[in-house]
């Protein structure tokens, strides 16, 4: 407890009076954590809710996890919500690795559960063990001093890619680690000596899976090497965070001096003074734009920044290097910009977004889009069905409120989207074969605004409204969306 508590203190995890959701599993980490926090809550007068996600895997033994944390919570007087999905059916519908979709969903739960509480933090139950597997996998994957790093204490989770259809999360949300440093044998010891019970998942022996073989095959042989490498691994992560906050702090106050243009489509930094800094601060330069314009580097990896620092060194003017996530590095005269793919040549006369951006819609009121463009919302209860069908201004759209149950939002093209255009009677087609159909640049798609509810498009931003979407005799109240330039 001393050691936890130390921890606690010194990476200021948790602050007196809050609420924070805590993930349990049933898995001897997630209890060993739930029932540190449960003894520590009192004096710090912490509103614990116990938040645990049926994943529709493993059958029997996926239900009594479940209810296994169900009793453990009521036993001990916590709020709790416990939810199932049908994680393989979510895969396969975002084309994901079930590993992956399994992190992605579980996150989206727990920021969810946090929202709903009033919580800004949510504390899970990753040890040194998890540490060490993860900079292993990160260092085979070739990560540079980041991904090193190993897991942080803290992390904003709103920096985690998640799902397309997660609702914007607050930067102030974090995900905290409190165990981390605590190995696993200290954690069936903890369990043991306040006779705790827990749930062992089975699955976890499955080799099949990247993490599990580095668990059970690849590290147990290096311990025959190095019967420490685990604590030689989570030593390493610990250096390099040390290291890496003092590059980041560096390449920011470089950042101050060099940069020329900051927008939500383009950096620029004096080409001149960027060519005169230090190799590992050119790097993180590069890193940092990235980052501000797509709000993650999970793409980005060490081959793509090094033909960049190629290019931006060497390259005379007009060279250009690509980046993930429709990024391009561009050597100017006198600056070298970072930049969204198209934006230096996406037609000013409508409004775009960037790849992967979703943006939600005030109804009624005005919603601020990129590049100064305003798309405003009126709810109207009086309208001329002759003045909405002769409609001649693409970037405005009267649609049935009806239609808008839930939130719309606007955002970018998904994998395998369809479309059910007016004029089709009803019938739904791919979203790419729609817009071959009408003609519409292939190297602007992915920017296009869409206007969805759920995963339902309603409006393909200056190009046609669904058929489901459509003002008729019998609408009861219109939403006119107009898109303007300031």
């Amino acid at each position: 407890m001393s050691q936890i508590k130390s921890y606690l203190k010194q990476h200021q995890l948790i602050s007196p009076g809050e609420t924070v959701v805590v993930g349990v599993s049933g898995g001897p980490d997630s209890v060993a954590l739930l029932d540190i926090l449960r003894r520590l809550a009192g004096r710090r007068r912490l509103q614990l809710h116990v938040a645990h996600l049926h994943h529709g895997l493993r059958g029997a033994d996926a239900d009594a996890d479940a209810q296994f944390v169900i009793s453990l919570a009521e036993k001990w007087g916590l709020p709790y919500t416990v939810e199932r999905v049908d994680l393989p059916a979510i895969a396969r519908g975002e084309r994901l690795a079930l590993e992956e979709a399994a992190r992605r969903v579980r996150y989206v739960f727990l920021a969810r559960v946090a929202r709903e509480q009033g919580a800004r933090t949510i504390a899970v139950g990753h040890h040194a063990g998890d540490q060490a597997e993860t900079i292993l996998m990160h260092l085979l994957r070739g990560a540079g001093p980041a991904g090193l790093r190993g897991m942080l204490p803290a992390t904003p989770l709103a920096d985690y890619r998640l799902l397309p259809t997660t609702p914007p999360i607050t930067p102030a949300l974090r995900l905290i680690r409190p165990l981390l440093e605590i190995t696993r044998a200290q954690v069936l010891a903890y369990c043991a000596e306040r006779g705790l019970t827990y749930r062992v998942d089975r699955s976890n022996r499955d080799t099949s899976y990247f993490r599990n073989q580095l668990r059970h095959e690849v590290l147990p042989y290096l311990a025959e090497i190095n019967p420490q490498i685990s604590a030689r691994l989570c030593n390493l992560g610990a250096v390099l965070r040390a290291d890496y906050e003092i590059l980041e702090r560096s390449a920011a106050r470089a950042a101050e001096r060099l940069l020329v243009t900051a927008s939500a489509e383009t950096i620029a930094f004096d080409l001149a003074q960027w060519r005169e800094q230090p190799l590992a601060i050119r790097r993180a330069l590069i890193r940092q734009a990235a980052y501000r314009l797509r709000r993650t580097l999970r793409d980005v990896n060490f081959v793509h920044i090094e033909n960049a620092i190629h290019v931006a060194q060497h390259g005379e003017t007009g060279a250009e290097a690509t980046l993930p996530r429709g990024l391009v590095l561009r050597v100017g005269y006198q600056r070298l910009t970072i930049a969204d793919v198209n934006a230096l040549h996406l037609p000013p006369e409508r409004p775009w977004l960037a790849p992967g951006a979703e943006i939600a819609v005030q109804i009624p009121g005005k919603t601020p889009l990129p590049s100064g463009w305003t798309l405003s919302a009126e709810i109207l209860t009086a309208w001329e069905l002759e003045e909405i069908i002769t409609n001649p201004d693409p970037l405005t759209a009267w649609l049935d409120a009806e239609t808008l149950g839930a939130p719309p939002r606007l955002r970018t093209r998904q994998p395998g989207e369809r479309f059910a255009p007016h004029g089709m009677r009803g019938h739904t087609m791919a979203l790419s074969d729609f817009l071959i159909n009408v003609k519409f640049p292939a190297r602007w798609r992915d920017y296009l605004p869409l206007l969805a509810v759920d995963r339902e498009l309603l409006w393909v931003v200056g190009l046609r409204l669904s058929a489901s979407s459509l003002v008729r005799p019998q609408t009861k109240q219109v939403v006119r969306l107009q898109c303007r330039h300031d």
